[in-house]
């Protein structure tokens, strides 16, 4: 399984997960906690380019750490929630992907930045609109289209896409209904996403340590990767 950080695609890296990578070692999983480059050093899509790079190596190299390449999993937090969903809708379908899940997954960057330019948005929504800009390299939906389009998740949905799972807070700034609008384009071409809330606004990492989450992930998975 692949894991991908959060932190508004500028900031952190692969340690804030430490603690949940090594908790899916200890069930068993091969594990590869990745980082990408962030926004401020390369505006999209380098983050997909590199995450693309590193399930391609570990594929390629597969027999060194005893997995199958062809059985893998996706999990991505906040920002990195985007670009697992954006993995998962790329091109026709990953070779090998079974799975992608989301935890507080920013699907929409346009939705993110149309919903932070209300003046009475809290600060957590202004600064995702902001965030999303950068990481279309500072440039407006009005006038970069087809980067904000590369960005949308949603609309690069297709028949050959891996099974979804979200989970959001019903009340966090990266609301659930972003979710719908990737369920409502992946459910028309025949792919099945479930989306689940949790009462609250605790985000990210933080919401997959409420009671339940971390376990409801890991069956999930464990479905996706027997089948």
């Amino acid at each position: 399984m692949f894991i991908i950080h959060g932190g508004w695609w500028s900031s952190g890296d692969k340690r804030s997960l430490t603690s949940i990578s090594q908790s899916y070692v200890r069930l068993g999983y091969t594990v590869v906690n990745m980082n990408y480059r962030l926004s401020g050093d390369a505006p999209w899509p380098a983050q997909r380019t590199d995450a693309l790079s590193v399930i391609r190596t570990v594929r390629r190299h597969a027999a060194l750490f005893n997995t199958d390449p062809d059985r893998y999993v996706l999990v991505g937090f906040s920002a990195g929630g985007h670009i697992a969903t954006a993995l998962g809708t790329y091109g026709d379908g990953l070779p090998g992907l079974r799975g992608v899940v989301g935890i507080s997954p920013v699907v929409s960057p346009l939705v993110s930045y149309e919903d932070g330019s209300d003046p009475l948005a809290d600060t957590a929504v202004r600064k995702l609109r902001r965030s999303a800009l950068l990481l279309a390299g500072g440039c407006t939906p009005g006038r970069c289209s087809r980067a904000w389009s590369s960005m949308e998740v949603a609309f690069h949905a297709s028949p050959g896409d891996a099974p979804v799972l979200t989970f959001h807070s019903d009340d966090e700034f990266v609301p659930p209904y972003q979710s719908e609008i990737l369920r409502q384009e992946l459910l028309a071409v025949g792919v099945p996403m479930t989306i689940m809330t949790m009462p609250g606004t605790r985000h990210s990492s933080a919401l997959y340590r409420e009671p339940g989450v971390a376990e409801t992930v890991q069956a999930w998975i464990a479905s996706r990767l027997n089948r």
